[in-house]
């Protein structure tokens, strides 16, 4: 008898379980479909914070946006790849130097969000002066987020030449 009641009892177990992972199944959020448009939000959001920090030339607060480890990656100018330490050298040293920002455009800009990922991509339409001198700037830019307990972070940066 006892058995029997034994059997029964992980038998209804099995079942259960089973139904709970169809119904979680059931649920499943589309990566690829949904919009995310708060997650959206955040992400413009915090690229408007990377603006303004260049445009202040907040060199630490620029850096805070970036989730810097062994993982971090960027692709610049047909140049190699290089990691966290080198994008925050580059970081610091290019935008440090800025004396004037006479134009900072982001053209084309597209957010695409898959979950906890976000792909923000635009051509930057930007006139910085370092002293005299007048850079234009006219790139492909790719920045990739992950969403973090402190807010989205730049995990890669690939910045190429837009061709004319």
């Amino acid at each position: 008898m006892k058995t029997s009641l034994i059997g029964i009892l992980i038998f209804g177990l099995f079942i259960s379980v089973n139904k709970i992972q169809a119904q979680t199944a059931e649920v499943k959020v589309d990566l690829i479909q949904n919009e995310f448009p708060e997650a959206k939000q955040e992400v413009m959001e915090t690229f408007g914070g990377i603006a303004q920090s260049i445009l202040d030339g907040d060199m630490d607060k620029l850096i805070s946006y970036h989730a810097y480890s062994s993982k971090f990656t960027e692709f610049k100018n047909g140049a190699p790849r290089n990691g966290s330490e080198a994008n925050e050298a580059h970081e610091r040293n290019v935008f440090g130097a800025v004396t004037e920002v006479v134009k900072f455009e982001a053209k084309d800009l597209k957010i695409a969000v898959y979950g906890d990922v976000a792909n923000l991509t635009f051509h930057s339409d930007f006139e910085l002066k370092f002293g005299d001198d007048l850079v234009i700037v006219n790139d492909q830019i790719t920045l990739l987020f992950v969403k973090t307990d402190d807010g989205w972070k730049l995990v890669h940066e690939h910045h190429s030449p837009l061709a004319k």
